[in-house]
């Protein structure tokens, strides 16, 4: 049974969430940059845990899905405090956090923070650092120039309307790279990643892999695997992927 809510995070701001009863741990979807908790991956979770007996919260950040606020006025860092607001006040005590392309880098930010709740992590295409690796540093000295003047430029994308990349997004990423030092983090983590992704480059999965502290990383390369990973044989590696790190887990 879904119970759903709206949580204000103080500013009258309010962020959407929908939550699932069943027996921790709690898994909880993050998803991705301009994604929402009722994507294909959302559902199918939520379709797993229900069979399965497990509790299950998804949430949409600020400015994405049936949450409130501007877009434009998000961040990394805003999003990852969006994610602990809901997660404080609607999750259980134990925690796996399942994080899609820019949810990955999200569930690691929050596994950081909150260690002694999350059990263990799996990323979907995850992609830490991506602000700065994927988006400044692939842009033109032009375009860099014109977003430090004027604050955004959009970008093409493949699944829909263009992107926008704002000056805030960039800066406050930097604050948040994980990448270019030890991720403290050693809960179990599993890592999905396609290798025909043509946004996040399936090598960042190896390079997260080696900077989480903990010993228990695993990383699954799909060969023929793009960055959606939403195929029914992509689907069915995420429900038995989590099958498995919950069950190796003793829950």
């Amino acid at each position: 049974m879904e119970e759903r809510g709206r949580l204000d995070r103080g500013d009258g701001v309010e962020l959407a969430w929908i939550r699932q009863a069943g027996r921790e741990p709690m898994v909880v979807f993050l998803p991705g940059f301009m994604s929402e908790m009722q994507g294909e991956k959302g559902t199918h979770l939520a379709a797993f845990c229900a069979q399965s007996g497990f509790a299950m919260l998804r949430l949409d950040y600020s400015g994405h899905g049936a949450s409130g606020g501007l877009f434009a006025e998000g961040s990394i860092g805003q999003w990852a405090e969006d994610a602990l607001a809901v997660i404080d006040r609607e999750a259980g005590r134990r925690l796996v956090l399942v994080g899609s392309s820019m949810g990955g880098w999200i569930a690691l930010l929050v596994a950081r923070r909150r260690p002694e709740r999350v059990a263990g992590l799996l990323g979907i295409a995850a992609a830490p650092d991506f602000t700065e690796t994927l988006m400044w540093q692939a842009m033109t000295g032009e375009e860099q120039a014109r977003l430090l003047a004027e604050g955004s430029l959009t970008a093409p994308s493949a699944y829909g309307e263009p992107l926008l990349i704002t000056r805030r997004l960039i800066e406050d990423g930097r604050r948040h790279l994980l990448l270019d030092g030890p991720i403290p983090i050693s809960c179990p983590v599993r890592l999905l990643h396609g290798q025909r992704d043509p946004d996040v480059p399936w090598e960042t999965a190896l390079r997260t892999a080696e900077r989480i502290a903990g010993g228990d990383v695993r990383v699954t390369l799909i060969k023929d695997g793009e960055h959606r990973l939403s195929r029914p044989q992509d689907l069915a590696l995420l429900s038995s992927t989590l099958a498995g790190l919950l069950g190796e887990n003793g829950f």
